[in-house]
C-alpha cells in the first residue's frame, strides 16, 4: 500500500487535477489535499521534476490569479469581489516539459 502523497505524485503525473478531484479519487478531504502539495513540490523536485500549476481564474469576470503563491483556491475574486471562482489545477512533468 503506498501513501496518500505518493498517490497523489502518480495521479497528477498522468492528469491535470483541482484538489476537489484529487480528493474524490483519493477518498481524502480536499483540504488535505491541498495540504499534500507543497510536500509534494519539494519531494518531485529531487526526483527532477516540476509541479505545473495552472491558476485559478474568475469564473464571472474572467480575472486570472497569475501571481498567487498560495496553492489554496482564492476565497473572492478581488476585480469583481465575487465568490465563483475556479480552483487551480495540478500537473507534474519532467523538468525538460
Amino acid at each position: 500500500m503506498t501513501t496518500v502523497r505518493k498517490q497523489i505524485i502518480e495521479l497528477l503525473e498522468q492528469e491535470e487535477c483541482d484538489a476537489r478531484m484529487i480528493s474524490q479519487r483519493l477518498g481524502i478531504r480536499e483540504k488535505e489535499a491541498y495540504d499534500h502539495i507543497p510536500h509534494i513540490i519539494r519531494s518531485i523536485s529531487a526526483m527532477g521534476k516540476k509541479l505545473t500549476l495552472t491558476a485559478a481564474q474568475c469564473m464571472s469576470c474572467g480575472y486570472i490569479f497569475r501571481s498567487r503563491e498560495k496553492v489554496f483556491k482564492p476565497g473572492r475574486c478581488p476585480a469583481c469581489k465575487k465568490e465563483r471562482i475556479e480552483p487551480p489545477r495540478f500537473k507534474i512533468t519532467s523538468r525538460t516539459s
